[in-house]
Formats: structure tokens, sequence, C-alpha cells
């Protein structure tokens, strides 16, 4: 860790370093010829009366015309990046037949206007305005960030006779989406918008903002949302702040605008955040504001075929994100498939996955099955488009393209529920002879990290081990395996507390309730203990007089022969702002409703 940078530098590279654009640095090709660069006049928010430039670049492939018509892909950058990021996948699907339009997202990258964590409203509609232009109408590309020269229509697009309500539509391009992170969610927006849209393809996105940026494993309502607010991220606020900030700074002398109030960002974000880091959590209405920006409040909309990648090593947006869509979808009967992926906004991707400034289909198995579900519902070819759910094991050994690491399934879920009980100090497999006991520690004042978990969104500068202060945190271990034990999906906890102060604060407000993390290590042979992919699962608890459960974020992890299985339940963190008010607080142990149960699968 180098101290002596300054903060926003520190920041700034922890945000180019952790994939938040979710792409690999990017390699250019001179053998390729240029992208033409375009503006767009997009009318945007509530009324459509604000207009914004966005920036553009079009990839066409080779014979293209209007007589050897193409279909159509369109993706945008992750937060903080532009279209440069997708300059990969514009060169190489172009290759492939296909027009690409990748375009700098609102806020970033060159295009005005301020960020609005991708609101159908904004995002969503100008999005829709580029589909117009793919589908052929004039009046909304141009050559200047003026608007005054207009570009050539274009007419090389594949049209589409009715779109996907049924409905004959003008400019109606053959189309589909494909972007990582902020441009994932970007096309739930989009496809709940347009019914022009094809097909979409998310990469490790969100479902609930609010979950996102300020997580409660409990007191779950639909998918991720909850009905008490969880726990405000700390690092990841304060990269994505910087970031969008530095974006702002970057274009404003075409667009000072942006930086008036909220600086790059919509009204609501910096309240929100100086509320955040005050009290640890996140008001009604700013969960509101999130919840209108999520995929979770309109996805009942999304009729188009949907592709998923979620990420297992993502601190950000976790895999129960990518479930909560994926059963979302799956429950209102749209075609939908799920990939759980190594990489994410946490960890880099392994070899043979994918590479987004260089995809190949022949080389990586997540670009493969891209290029076949594009291929499959853009070209109308018979290609297979794979399993329904498939998910990486990073304990398989191969070589080459990935995969034989990944396994099949029919749906999500998988496997079968394996309860571990709580007995006293120890995680017993069986219900009966249980440990009566307790454990208690201290929860600290003010929600100051007693932790020191993995950085997320710095852990490639700022490199802490895994431990938690004495006192502060309780432990139940599994003895050593006999055999390996495979688990893939959500763990869940039943768990009671005892919490005096708790029990007559907690009425106060949500500040004033008990926060717990509750995190699950692999503990090998010499006894280190590693958090499984640094998930912790924050908990504001609701009331703690009543016994509440915790829904893990997803893992596939295999916990090897000889090694233990870890629960620990701890009073603070050191990536999210706990609660306000210490806590005393007791678990015992020696009865049945104090249970771990773990989707296991061999």
């Amino acid at each position: 860790m180098r101290t002596s940078r300054p903060l926003l530098a520190l920041a700034a590279a922890a945000l180019t370093s952790a994939a938040l654009v979710a792409a690999p640095t990017l390699s250019a090709d001179a053998a390729t010829p240029p992208a033409t660069t375009l503006h767009f006049k997009v009318n945007v928010g509530p009324l459509g009366t604000q207009v914004c430039d966005i920036v553009g670049d079009l990839y066409l492939p080779e014979g293209a015309s209007s007589t050897n018509r193409v279909p159509a892909i369109l993706t945008t950058n992750g937060f903080g990046g532009s279209k440069d990021d997708q300059a990969g996948i514009g060169k190489a699907f172009a290759a492939r037949g296909y027009a690409v339009l990748s375009y700098s997202g609102l806020g970033f990258g060159g295009s005005s206007c301020k960020i609005t964590l991708d609101d159908p409203d904004y995002d969503g509609k100008a999005a829709t305005q580029l589909v117009s232009y793919l589908g052929g109408k004039s009046g909304i590309a141009f050559t200047d960030a003026a608007h005054k020269t207009p570009a050539p229509v274009l007419d090389v697009i594949r049209k589409d006779t009715v779109d996907h309500a049924g409905h004959a539509v003008a400019n109606d391009p053959r189309v589909g989406m494909v972007g990582g992170s902020y441009g994932g969610a970007i096309q739930f927006a989009a496809a709940s918008l347009d019914k022009r849209i094809d097909t979409i393809v998310p990469m490790i996105t969100w479902s609930d903002l609010s979950y996102s940026l300020a997580p409660n494993n409990t007191s779950q309502t639909v998918g991720v949302s909850t009905s008490t607010p969880g726990a405000a991220k700390l690092l990841w606020a304060l990269g994505f702040t910087v970031s969008g900030i530095q974006n702002g700074v970057s274009n404003a002398q075409t667009n000072p605008t942006r930086l008036i109030g909220c600086p790059n960002f919509a009204s609501f974000v910096c309240p929100a955040l100086v509320n955040a880091a005050a009290t640890g959590t996140l008001t009604p209405g700013e969960v509101a504001s999130l919840r209108h920006a999520s995929a979770t409040s309109y996805i009942s909309k999304v009729k188009v075929p949907t592709l998923i990648f979620q990420g297992q090593g993502d601190t950000l947006f976790n895999l129960n994100e990518g479930i909560a869509n994926y059963r979302a979808l799956k429950a209102q009967g749209t075609p939908v498939k799920m990939v759980w992926t190594k990489w994410g906004h946490s960890e880099s991707a392994a070899p043979g996955e994918i590479d987004l400034g260089n995809p190949d289909p022949t080389t990586q198995d997540n670009t493969r099955r891209v290029a076949d579900w594009f291929d499959h519902y853009l070209k109308d070819s018979s290609v297979d488009t794979g399993p329904e759910f498939t998910y990486f094991r990073d304990w398989v050994p191969y070589s080459g393209i990935a995969t034989p690491a990944y396994a099949t399934a029919a749906s999500y879920p998988v496997g079968a529920s394996a309860k571990l009980y709580l007995s006293g100090k120890a995680l017993s497999a069986s219900a009966t002879g249980l440990t009566a006991g307790s454990q208690t520690f201290l929860t600290p004042v003010a929600g100051i990290p007693t932790s020191t978990d993995p950085a997320d969104a710095f852990g490639d500068v700022i490199s802490l081990p895994e431990l938690d202060l004495p006192g502060t945190s309780a432990a139940f271990t599994t003895s050593a395996l006999a055999s390996p034990v495979d688990v893939v999906g959500s763990p869940t906890l039943d768990l009671k507390v005892k919490a005096v102060v708790a029990e007559t604060t907690q009425n106060v407000g949500s500040p004033a309730k008990l926060v717990l993390f509750v995190k699950i290590a692999d503990v090998d042979a010499a006894g280190k203990a590693t958090i499984v992919h640094n998930l912790v699962a924050p908990v504001r608890v609701p009331d703690v007089r009543q016994t509440f459960r915790v829904t893990l974020p997803a893992i596939a992890h295999r916990f090897e022969a000889g090694h233990s299985l870890r629960l620990i339940i701890a009073g603070g963190s050191t990536n999210y702002r706990g609660g306000l008010t210490p806590n005393i607080v007791t678990i015992a142990t020696g009865t049945t409703g104090q249970v771990l149960t773990l989707p296991v699968v061999n």
C-alpha cells in the first residue's frame, strides 16, 4: 500500500483496476478500419424535455448495404468508462457480420448531462432513441456535438415487421444489447421501454441499487429488496463518487451545468451519500429513488430473451442480484438463462473465460455463449444457446477454453439442503446432542470497523489481513471434513440473538437497530481462514426479539477434505458502516432453531 498517494488518486486507480467498467484493458488493431464517431441528440427526462448529446462509435461489417442488411448490437460502458471500452466488442462483432453502436452513457466519456444511474426516464429513453437511429430514423445522428450537421441516415440494418408486443412500428431494427455493470443495467431499462429490442445480455449488474449500495440480507420482500434498509458500503460509495465527479470535471468546459448542485450526479445522490456516511443507512426516500433506477421496479416489462452473466467474485453486485433478476424473468415466462462466472468487479476472469478487449468465441467460453446467443436471436441461427444454468468451478483443472470448469444444470437452484446446527462453538451436522452454550461479543460505537476484511473496492491497492478484533465476533466451526463439500447457491442462517440495548433503541429508527455482519470462511488444514470471495452479509435486524433469517450471498465453492467451514457473526466490517449504537450481543446454542443451511451439490 502506497500511503503517500492522495485519496482521490488512490480511488481513481482502484476504480480502474477493480474493473468498474467491466472490461479488461482494450487492445488496438491498426489493421481494423476506424469506427465512425457520431453525436446523437436525445430528449430525456420524465417529460422528454431535456436535450443531451451522446457520443458513439459505429462499426459496420464489410459489405453491409441497403441490399445486404445486417443485424445490430448496441453497447455502452460500465461506470466511469466510455464508448472506447467497447472497441473490442465493436471490432470483433463487426467481423462476425453485425453493425455495432458503442456509446458513452449520459455523464460519461464525452456525453453530456448528469449521471442518473441508468434511470429509465433518462438513460432508458436515450437508448430507445439510439435504437430508432439503428432503425433508420433521421434527425438523431450528427457529425458534431452542436448537432448542426446531420449524419447520413443509416440504411444497412435489418428490419423487423413487428416488435415484441406484436405491433408494426417504424424504424424497428433487428438489435440486441450487451454490456457489463452500468452497461448491463441500461439493458433492462431500455428493454422495459422499447419492444423493438430483440434480446439483451446484461453482465455483472444489479437488481436493486438500494441492496447493492446498502444491503440488508434479512427482511427481504421481493428478490434482494428489503423492508428494512441495510448497511452502507463505504469504499464502493467513495469509488463511485470520485469516478463520477472526475468524469464531470473532465467535460466541464463543454458542459459546466453538470457540476451545479450534486456534481455530475442526479440531485438525490449527494444527500444520500452524506446521510449514508452519517447514519450508515438510507432513508425511505433514498431507497425509493435507487429502486426507481433498478430492474426490480420494471423487470415485469422485460419480455425479450435474456442471458444473464453474474460474477462469483463480486462484492458490488453479488450473485444474489443475478438470481433475483433470473427468478423474476423466469416467473413471468421471459426466456432466460444464467451464467455464474469467476470474474466480477472484485476478481479477474479465469483463463479462457472472456476478454472484452479481444473477444474470441473459439478460445473464450463466455464469449462463445454471447456469440451463439446473438447468432440465434439476431441471425435466426439454429445454434444451441447452451444450458439454462451454468456455474464456474475454480477447483476444476483445465487448459485452454474454460468450458470444462463450468457445470451445467437445467435450472436454478441446484443441489440439496444440508443443515449445520450451532452447537457450543461448533457447527454440527446432527440435530441431536447439541451443546448448550453461548458466545458474547460487542458491536462498536458509531459503526466503526472492528474487522480487517480485505478491502472490496480498493483490494488491489490496500492489502489487509482477515481478522476480527477480539471480543467483536462469534464463530462456529465444523470439524475437519472427511470429503469435499461443494456449495452452490445462497446459504441461509436462522438466528436468534440477545441484545438488550437494541431492544430499547430499535423503535427509534433504522440507524438505532442492531447491525451484524455474517460471513463464511474456508479454514485450511493449517488453520488459516479465508472468507469465501470476501463476501459479507450485512444484517440490520428488524426486531432483535424475534428469530430472523439471513440469506447470504450465493457462492460456488468447494470446501476440500481436511478443511473446515466456519460461520462468523461480527459486529463490524472494514467495508461497511455498522450500527450507531454499541450493543452487547449474545448468541445461545443448544436448540435446532440456530441453523446454517447450505445448498450442496455433492
